[in-house]
Formats: C-alpha cells, structure tokens, sequence
C-alpha cells in the first residue's frame, strides 16, 4: 500500500516535470505548420548562397545535438527536474527556429526547386522533433525503449540530410538532382517490365502461391501475343521517356545558367514538368500488367505523353537548348508520336 501510494504521489510530479515538453511540441507543431503553409521572404540583405549554407548545416548540427541530450535526460531515472526538463525544452525550441529562420533566408529568386529542397528537408527535421517529443511523453516508464532510439536516430538522420542537399551555384544543382531522381524511377519501371516480359516469363512469379487455392492457373496471369505486340509499343514509349530525361539532364548540366529570373525560372519549369512524366510512366507499367485492359493501357499511354511531349517542347524552346542539341529532341519527338500510333492502331477496335 505504501508503495502504491508512493507511486500515485510521484506520478503529478513526473507529469510536472514533462509539462514544458507538451508545451514545445505545440510550439513545434506550429513551425511546422508555417513550413508548410508559408513562402520564402526576398530577404533584405544581399543574399549570399555560401553563407546560406553555412548556417544552415551549423543549426542543423545542433538540432542533431540537443535531440540527443533530450532523448539521455529521458532515458534513465531519476527524470530530470521540472526546471531541467524547461532548460532542455527551451533549448530544442530555439534550435527548431533556428532550423526555421534559415530556411526563410532563402528568396524566391534562388529557384522554386532549391527552396522545395530545403523546405523539405527542414520539415523533415522538424517533425522528427515532434516524433521524439511525442515519444518521450507518451512513454509509459523512465527508461530508454526501441521507439525513443529509433526517434532520435530519426532526428540524427534528418540532420544528416543537409549534407545530401545540392549546393551548387544557385538552382542549377537542385535542377540536376531533380531530373536526376525522376531519370531513376523511370530507369526502374524500364528495367522491371523488360525483365517481366522476357519470353515465357510469368509476371507474378516473385509471387508465393496461395496455400488455399493452390497452384495458380488463371490465364489473366499471363500475356497473350496479342497483349505482347500491344506493350512492346508502350515500352518503346517508356524508354523513350527515360532517353529523354537523360538527355535534357546532360544538356542542364551543360548548358544550364541561373544568371537571372527568367533563366531560373525556365530550370523550375523543367525539373516541374519532369516530376509529372516519372509517375505517369509508374502508371502505365502498372497498366502493363495481365490481365491487359487495351483502353487502360491506351489511356496511360495518352496520359504518358501529354508531359513527355510538353517536356521536350519546352526544353527545346529554353536555354538549355542550343542548335547543338536540337537532334536528339527531334528524333525523340518523332519516337514518342511513332509509338503512341503504334498504340492506336492496336487498340482501335476497342473502341
């Protein structure tokens, strides 16, 4: 009984002492919430990108910092005191804005893809924040739980992040890592389906058969020659899809420049129009699959070329573009309408 009653007397002081912790993650649930919601200023010094970053790794770092003295305090009894508990509260609020204000640094003029970036990077850091206060306080003891480790390796990991962030002269960089990210889901849709449509190859293979139905002898598990032909067009389009983001990734490299507005502005536009072909290209591999569904795959394929076709439209028109490289957007302009009426012509009497 006397223990009983010793516990029910420590239990307000223990909810006491964790009091400013409920208090910072509210505070952190805002900044997070402003994150989201809010833009960039145009700042109103001179804006130095070197400088920039500098600052931004440093409160970085020390976010990474006081996420582990917050997860120590809280990892072993006796728990820190209601002024401890403040002191270490106030501590990981003050890196949180810190994170925060830097990030507003960043104009708008520096490029829509470098501050999506950084945005999300920041918020990322903060939520991992949210998730470690919310780990502590919903812990039911004082002692160090696989959730509260796996938290602040959250934290750890987010931070790290910075250090992956193009930082390459204005939003070249950020551009180039973009492209580059949608040139690998598509090279990985390219590579699945050649590998599932190899002659004689079941799709669903990688498939474990069901202990209740047995072996699998649906026919809608397999292509029929028919479907064959049909996708044989549509992987035409996908890798004239990933051939295309190869090539205007090699030609931002080469020729991108973000001395002014309109020539950052044109990378934005580039890196926004490729981040619409990666999934379209997704959904139609999905579409490939048995059984085929003929005006599915047809429209997939429209829906795959609408950006495809805007995307080289649009590189061909920018400065990346030069008479240099005008060839290859021709030949696969060609490719991308020879292959949608590859499709057509299969499909048309489905209609």
């Amino acid at each position: 009984a006397d223990v009983t009653r010793g516990a029910l007397r420590g239990r307000p002081a223990a909810m006491e002492a964790r009091e400013p912790l409920r208090d910072v993650r509210g505070a952190l649930r805002a900044v997070l919430a402003r994150l989201r919601e809010g833009e960039p200023g145009e700042g109103r010094e001179p804006f130095e990108l070197p400088r920039f970053w500098d600052a931004l790794g440093q409160t970085f770092q020390v976010t990474s910092q006081e996420a582990t003295k917050l997860s120590l305090a809280f990892s072993r009894p006796p728990l820190p005191s209601a002024e401890d508990c403040r002191k270490l509260s106030e501590d990981v609020q003050n890196a949180i804005l810190a994170v925060a204000t830097v990030y507003y640094w960043l104009p708008k003029g520096q490029g829509t893809t470098l501050r999506k970036m950084v945005r999300d990077a920041t918020t990322e850091v903060v939520e991992g924040m949210i998730q470690l206060t919310d780990t502590i306080l919903n812990a039911p003891q004082e002692s160090l739980s696989q959730e509260q480790l796996i938290s602040t390796g959250g934290v750890w990991e987010a931070c790290e992040q910075v250090s992956n962030l193009p930082r390459g002269e204005y939003n070249q960089a950020a551009v180039v890592s973009a492209l580059a990210a949608c040139l690998g889901v598509v090279k990985d849709a390219v590579e699945e389906m050649e590998h599932a449509l190899v002659e004689g190859q079941d799709p669903y293979g990688d498939i474990m058969e069901d202990e209740e139905l047995g072996f699998r002898g649906n026919r809608d598990t397999y292509w029929s020659e028919a479907d064959r032909q049909l996708l044989s067009s549509c992987m035409g389009l996908m890798k004239a899809s990933k051939a295309c983001l190869k090539k205007v990734l090699a030609a931002v490299k080469a020729h991108g420049k973000a001395d002014s507005p309109e020539l950052i502005a044109q990378l934005d536009d580039l890196a926004d129009i490729a981040n619409e072909i990666s999934p379209s290209v997704d959904e139609l591999a999905l579409s490939m699959y048995p059984p085929v569904n003929p005006l599915a795959v047809r429209l997939n394929v429209s829906i795959c070329k609408a950006p495809l076709m805007n995307f080289l439209h649009f590189c061909r028109a920018s400065h990346v573009c030069p008479p240099s490289e005008e060839g290859w957007v021709q030949f696969l302009t060609g490719a991308v309408d020879h292959n949608m009426n590859k499709v057509k012509n299969f499909t048309q009497g489905q209609l």
